[in-house]
């Protein structure tokens, strides 16, 4: 009689026992498998079947993923009122010695796609990156949950989110970038993080990760933010000579009822560059930056929003029959989360940054929910973490990215935010996301025990990025060659546009397949 362990909490017990027969000796292996011990809320768990267990798992985890969309929601409007903020400069006119005083931006537009954009939609990886790592300190091995998720989240952001962003645009309507050389700029340092990463993992130290490999990693960030600064400002020598077109010096203005990261900056309803979509409704307080003395007073108006359905959704829901009723049901869905993120501060208060900062913690605070889930899920099916991480784990966290790329897309004329929210996201995912959780490891293991950081399932993270590698390549090429033919990387004829969508989604099958076979030990 043996003993084995299966995955955490799970014991599987393989009794061997000889049976003599005519023809000989054989062996019968009988797999006995003990019910997955951990739980999540209440000891009772463990009784209920590994049936009911899992389809409770992943309703928790999907419950987890609608929580993220509803504090995402608080967390781009935070941001919002952040990049809002600007500085007065006084000028001297030398012709008459008189002042000017005039208002600019603190952030710059570059700048702010990589750093609140792209790190924002982010987070939710990044915390479970993170989490994850603190989780497995002391430990000699990382675990695999958070980079999983981190490169199964990147294959996301470039195939289906490009696959929707496509075929957004109005029938014939063509959106190009019009900054190529900060998109360029961006592509390089994407590229290069997915091939660095493979490089600390199979040819510097394989299967193993040192101290100034992770610091390195999550300096290159820094480098990206100086690079494409330098690019957008096109700085001598180190920029890329290529003129940007239509280039838009602010974002979209805020349209009423959108949860929208583009409506950071005040849209000038002249400027060609922006659809002339409604400006937010005035009287809506959401919308408006009121005096400090106001604050309790909106405060408070955030938790009546969250406990009573508004009198218009209740009309709209006579008037519209099915689909009405249905847009009720999914708001007493989500009233126990808009509850519970009421208690983030108005945003309104000091630029948003402490509505800001609270909305990280709520997110990093679900991040650690869905670990354990994971954990449980992984436990109670036997599937590899690594599979629900680049999978499960990788679509739900990734859903801000999808939806702040879908909304440049159909409110830009420019395929700018867009596209750039993609690739941002890709860097950040490995300088930030992999790059923090492995340094936090690695400095405590090089402390603790002198030892460096060894990876687990390196072996199956590496052939993923060969894999996502050799199909990022692909999708690339398609957004050159719709640039060519078409003119711009979104949008265009309907039927090509359903053809590029399509394609994307096959390259992101061919990604899941694959890296799921490897890790399955199938292939």
């Amino acid at each position: 009689m043996t003993y084995g362990s299966c995955m955490p909490g799970r014991l599987v017990l393989e009794m061997v026992h000889d049976d003599k027969t005519a023809a000989g000796k054989t062996f019968n292996h009988i797999i006995v498998e003990k019910a997955c011990e951990t739980y999540f809320l209440f000891p009772g768990e463990i009784s209920m079947g590994d049936g009911f267990r899992t389809f409770f798992y992943f309703l928790a985890l999907a419950y987890c993923f609608i929580g993220l969309s509803a504090i995402t929601e608080r967390f781009f409007r935070s941001m919002e009122h952040v990049v809002q903020q600007t500085r007065t400069v006084v000028e001297i006119d030398p012709r008459n010695n008189t002042q000017r005083v005039r208002h600019e931006k603190v952030w710059n537009y570059t700048i702010a796609d990589i750093t609140l954009l792209a790190f924002g939609t982010s987070f939710p990886q990044i915390s479970l990156a993170t989490i994850d790592a603190i989780r497995n300190i002391g430990k000699l091995y990382a675990g695999g949950l958070g980079p999983g998720t981190l490169v199964g989240s990147a294959a996301f952001d470039l195939f289906p989110i490009h696959a929707v962003c496509v075929v957004v645009p109005k029938a014939g309507e063509v959106k190009k970038i019009s900054d190529l050389g900060v998109w360029i700029v961006e592509l390089f340092w994407s590229f290069w993080a997915y091939i660095w990463l493979y490089i600390i993992l199979e040819v510097w130290s394989p299967n193993v990760i040192t101290v100034w490999e992770a610091l390195l990693t999550v300096l290159q960030f820094g480098m990206l933010l100086v690079h494409a600064y330098a690019q957008d400002k096109r700085w001598p020598l180190v920029s890329l000579p290529l003129d940007r077109s239509e280039r838009p010096e602010e974002w979209v203005p805020a349209e009423k009822g959108i949860a929208d990261i583009f409506s950071i900056h005040q849209g000038n309803a002249s400027d060609s560059t922006y659809q002339h979509l409604p400006l937010s409704d005035p009287s809506d307080k959401h919308f408006d930056i009121y005096p400090e003395s106001d604050v309790a007073s909106i405060w408070k108006h955030q938790f009546v929003d969250a406990l009573m359905l508004d009198s218009t959704k209740l009309r709209d829901t006579n008037n519209r029959g099915g689909g009405g009723w249905a847009k009720v049901f999914w708001n007493v869905i989500v009233a126990p989360w808009k509850l519970v993120f009421a208690f983030v501060p108005p945003y309104q208060i000091a630029h948003g940054w402490i509505a800001f900062i609270c909305s990280l913690i709520f997110i990093s605070a679900i991040a650690y929910i869905v670990t354990r889930l994971t954990d449980l899920i992984s436990c109670v099916t036997g599937i590899n973490s690594y599979v629900i991480a680049f999978t499960a784990l990788a679509g739900g966290t990734s859903w801000p990215d999808l939806v702040a790329s879908k909304i440049a897309a159909e409110r830009q004329t420019t395929a700018d935010s867009a596209i750039a929210n993609i690739t941002c996201s890709n860097s950040v995912n490995i300088y930030v996301g992999i790059g923090v959780p492995w340094l936090i490891d690695t400095v405590y293991n090089f402390i603790a025990y002198g030892e460096p950081l060894r990876i687990e399932n390196a072996e199956g993270l590496s052939f993923s990025l060969l894999v996502f590698f050799s199909t990022s390549v692909g999708c690339i090429s398609i957004l050159v060659v719709r640039r060519i033919v078409f003119g711009g990387e979104l949008g265009g004829p309907r039927v090509w546009a359903w053809v590029t969508c399509a394609y994307f989604m096959l390259l992101w099958l061919i990604f899941v397949v694959l890296s799921s076979l490897k890790v399955s030990g199938i292939i």
